[in-house]
């Protein structure tokens, strides 16, 4: 759908459920700068975000409590849901319910068992479920996805990728914090869910899943330094880092072949831009200065090539671009939440394997 087609048709208006850092910094700003959407309303409770909420988007209503919401639901037609995780897939059963498409924020629920109530309550309903996976539209991971797809890198043997911060202080009161099983806090769950969906992306499922998670800060209840290793068929390896005491994060994504290897540093500044007041359409968006490129050595058409290669500009608005595509036309999602499901299956399988130190969990594909 163009963007004169989605302009030419009455905007979806979408409630937002939530308004902390994924609602205010990523879903309103993308779903604002979407032709064809509109922020129609947004459900918080807390007197500072409804504040905030009414400077950023004024013309939306703002609903202090989820059941207020439901007694409107008919007034919208999109729900996005970002909320703390371990209310994700009860608030996404019943906005299906309540006959609204769902964006379900990742993870798309706190188990599997949560996740395949939620895909059954979607069936029943005849609605249209997605998940934001955004890391499939960060600029490292599209430009991986180009060489690929040119083959410049040959069989691809190992894929290295790293989301690592340095917060050495737990945050007193934050649910991520929270030692709870049914909280789903902790990197697995947060960081872990973007690389796990980038490898399963790029290599299909793993036949074997190792893990180690561990809490390392003073008074932490959750894991804050995990290291997850995926094997895949054809011989294909993927270890992934998450951590919150790295001060020098390594490379962000290292893909290694037969015949060359990819690896960038420096994350995907989309996020600093929404922060900053920067939108999808404005000039320089998704954009990166060449310092920031990731470096490739390979031998491409005969040649050997090794120096910076420009990266791909990362295009986070294409989910609700997509997603409204897909409920205009009632088709496909940006995002199966199938292939969710599965990401949920590897982290269940990465606590199994990290709980019994040293273990191999083998997965039936």
């Amino acid at each position: 759908m163009s963007p004169a087609d989605a302009n030419a048709a009455p905007p979806l208006r979408v409630v937002v459920i939530g308004y902390g850092h994924g609602g205010s910094v990523f879903h309103a700003p993308l779903i604002a700068a979407t032709p064809g959407m509109q922020v129609a309303a947004i459900v918080t409770g807390a007197a500072q975000r409804q504040a905030q909420a009414r400077r950023e988007f004024p013309e939306a209503r703002i609903i202090p409590s989820i059941e207020e919401m439901w007694s409107s639901a008919s007034n919208y037609d999109l729900a996005v849901v970002t909320t703390p995780n371990k209310t994700h897939a009860p608030l996404g059963v019943r906005a299906v319910q309540a006959g609204l498409h769902v964006v379900v924020d990742k993870p798309l629920a706190a188990s599997v068992a949560d996740a395949q109530q939620l895909l059954a309550a979607r069936a029943r309903a005849g609605k249209i479920l997605s998940v934001f996976q955004n890391a499939r539209w960060a600029n490292d991971f599209l430009t991986v996805r180009q060489l690929l797809a040119a083959g410049v890198l040959g069989r691809v043997v190992r894929m290295e990728a790293r989301k690592e911060r340095y917060r050495p202080a737990v945050r007193d009161g934050a649910w991520r914090e929270r030692g709870e099983a049914d909280e789903a806090g902790g990197l697995l769950y947060d960081l872990g869910s973007h690389l796990i969906d980038q490898a399963l992306v790029l290599f299909g499922q793993p036949t074997s899943v190792y893990a180690e998670m561990e809490h390392v800060r003073p008074g932490s209840q959750v894991d804050d330094d995990t290291f997850i290793a995926l094997g895949f068929a054809h011989g294909v390896h993927a270890h992934l880092w998450m951590s919150y005491v790295a001060r020098r994060p390594g490379a962000a994504l290292r893909i290694s072949g037969l015949r060359g290897t990819y690896e960038k540093y420096d994350g995907d500044p989309q996020e600093q831009m929404l922060r900053d007041g920067l939108r999808p359409g404005m000039l320089g968006w998704g954009e990166e200065p060449r310092e920031r490129w990731g470096h490739l050595s390979a031998d491409v058409g005969g040649l050997h090539v090794d120096g910076p290669i420009e990266t791909v500009r990362g295009q986070s608005e294409r989910f609700y671009s997509e997603l409204r595509d897909a409920i205009r036309t009632n088709g496909p999602p940006p995002v199966d939440p199938a292939e969710a499901v599965e990401t949920l299956r590897v982290i269940e399988a990465a606590q199994h394997s990290a709980r019994n130190k040293g273990m191999v969990v083998r997965v039936e594909v």
